[in-house]
This record gives C-alpha cells, structure tokens and sequence, in this order.
C-alpha cells in the first residue's frame, strides 16, 4: 500500500517563525514513516519558498534556510495538480501530496491565508479553514464571533492605526470604560508577541504605539485577576475536549518569555478544578470551537477569576506543537501520544474533500 505524501509547511513571514520552525521539526521528527511520506517546505521570513531535503535538527536551529540543495517550490493553485512545483534552473517539477500540514503560526500561516490557497487547489489540510483561522487570528473579531453566542470574554476595545490621531482620547475612554491594569495586543499576534501588561495612562500610550509596530489594529483588555487555564479540543463534525490543563507562569502573566525562553513555568495536568467547574471549561471551549467553524484541533484558552467566573481568553486554530507545549500534552494526559494525534489529524484532514 502507497504511503500517504504529507507535505509539511515551516517557517513563514510572521513573527513567530522561530516558534513554528520548533514545532515543525517535532512534527516530523514525531509522524509514522512507515505510513506516511514527508515533503519538508520551508518559507522564510522574506516570504521564499524551499523545498528542503536536510536533516530536520537543521529545521530547528534555522539554519535550513543555508542549505545548498534547497530548492525554490510553490503550491500550484490549479486542483488539476493538487501538489507543489519545485523549480531547479529552467526545469519545474511537480510533487503531488496528499495532504498538506501548515506548521505555521501567526500572519500568513494561522490566518485564513494558506488555508484559502489550499481551498483552491482542492489540497486537504490539517486544521481550521479560511474562516475559523481568520476569525481567532483577530482578537477583535474572535470577540465579535464570541460574544455573540452568549460566550463570556474580557472587555475590550480596539483602535485601528488610521485612528492614533484620537489616541488621547480613545485612552481615556478605554481607561473610564474598563480601568487598570489593562492588557494592550496586537490583534493579530500569537504567542504573546508585542503583548504588554500597563498600569498607567503614559504607559498605556507607549503599549499601544508599540503594539501598532506588530500590527495595524491593536485591541486594549481589561486584567482578569485569577488563573490561566487551557483545553484542546479534536475533532470535525463531533468535537471534544480533553480534560483542563493550567500554566503557572514564572512572570507576571504568561508572555513570550515565559512561554520560550526562560524554561521555568509550568504546566499542570490536569488542573485543580472543582468538577463542575472543569465541565464548564470543557463545554464551553467545545462551543466556542462550534462557533467559529472549528475543524481538527484548536486550543482554548480561559481566565478562571478570583470570583469563579469562567471567561473565554482566546482560540488558537494551530497551537504550538514544541516539546513543552500544552496541546499535545493535553491530549497525551487524555490517552493519545504525540504521534497518534498526528496521524488522527491528518486522517481527519481528508474529510474536507469528501465533503
């Protein structure tokens, strides 16, 4: 029996590419060969397409992109195909594959924008659709879809970089409207990036200018005080939720930092929860997932507050696949090892073409 051909996408133009080149090389290093076939493409940070025919440590440490025997490729459009084109000189090759896995976090990647291209070559992928991925890129957007469906969020507001004439004012209303400590994001940035934490007004200012150099719209939080949690959800047509997982954060709230580079927070398995409270997380993260069109897998993230209060933080529709993070750790905890999950979700992946 022929092998399944997964083409497996890394790097990317976003500014988690480092991120995704970690992932990436755990996926591969982690699929069945004896079932599956990988075609390895690396995009830079420029925006290049490689072919990349390496050994996979080169994946993680970036220095793929140096190799000598890269060869620029692209996904053709046209679904006569379904593969890639690799061009050597004047010569084009076409690989066809079977699937494609978008190992890419963040813009480009986790937006809707691989996912609409793959679309149109009738390719089947892992992961959320166009939609899905481009409504929980957006944090103000994930709210509108959210919020709507009667799922409780942190208040927010947002301010587009056309507007930072009316930065003054749009400060003060954030401030009488949601008060301190607020958090300032990019609306469009995972894994923390460009994310800061502000107590006052000046510093509220300089967050937002600094959150505008990630993105052209920035969308301001109010501090929910109390614990972070997190859910994976798997599935398409009948979704579920593995048990609550919770991050004790070695900073002050769980940024790029804490999250990549200084190696010291934690993550609990399954978290301390009373059990109502777990079943709340549980169906509410299966709700969200329904709600934005969810397909594959997606990570839910929660605040519990001091209160009790369950409120939705955001939705992660390619969650980090590195050896310290929580999706596939949560799905280990609920009896499916790293590599099984893999092969469910690129099994699964082939139910968009059915369909």
């Amino acid at each position: 029996m022929a092998k399944i051909k997964v083409a497996v996408l890394f790097g990317g133009m976003s500014n988690e590419h480092d991120i995704s080149l970690i992932s990436a090389a755990n996926v591969i290093q982690n699929i069945d060969r004896t079932k599956y076939d990988i075609v390895p493409i690396g995009i830079t940070k420029k925006g290049r397409w490689f072919f990349y025919q390496g050994d996979i440590a080169g994946i993680k440490s970036g220095e793929w992109e140096n190799d000598s025997d890269n060869v620029p490729a692209a996904i053709l459009p046209d679904p006569l195909y379904r593969g890639i084109a690799t061009i050597n000189g004047d010569e084009m090759n076409i690989i066809r594959v079977d699937v494609v896995f978008p190992v890419l976090h963040g813009k480009y990647g986790e937006d809707g924008t691989i996912q609409g291209l793959l679309d149109m070559a009738k390719i089947p992928y892992v992961g959320c659709g166009c939609f899905a991925s481009a409504a929980c890129m957006d944090k103000h957007y994930t709210h509108t879809v959210l919020e709507h469906e009667g799922i409780r969020m942190a208040r927010s507001r947002h301010l587009m970089i056309n507007e930072l004439d009316r930065l003054d004012s749009f400060c003060e209303e954030a401030v009488n409207s949601l008060d301190f400590p607020l958090f300032v994001k990019p609306a469009s940035c995972g894994s923390s990036v460009g994310v800061n934490k502000v107590t006052c007004f000046e510093d509220l200012k300089n967050a937002i200018k600094i959150a505008f150099t990630h993105d052209r719209k920035v969308v301001v939080e109010e501090f929910i005080k109390g614990r972070e949690l997190e859910v994976a959800v798997l599935g398409s047509d009948k979704p579920f939720a593995s048990e609550v997982g919770e991050i004790i954060s070695c900073n002050d709230f769980y940024d790029y930092d804490a999250k990549y580079i200084l190696g010291t927070s934690g993550l609990k398995i399954p978290a301390d929860l009373p059990a109502e409270v777990s079943a709340e997380i549980r169906s509410t993260a299966v709700k969200a997932f329904r709600a934005i069109g969810g397909f594959g897998l997606s990570r839910v993230d929660f605040f519990l507050s001091d209160k009790g209060e369950v409120i939705l933080n955001e939705i992660n529709t390619m969650p980090g696949f590195t050896s310290i993070s929580m999706y596939p750790k949560l799905m280990e905890n609920f009896g499916i090892s790293y590599s099984e999950l893999l092969d469910k979700l690129i099994q699964m992946s082939s139910e968009r073409i059915a369909r």
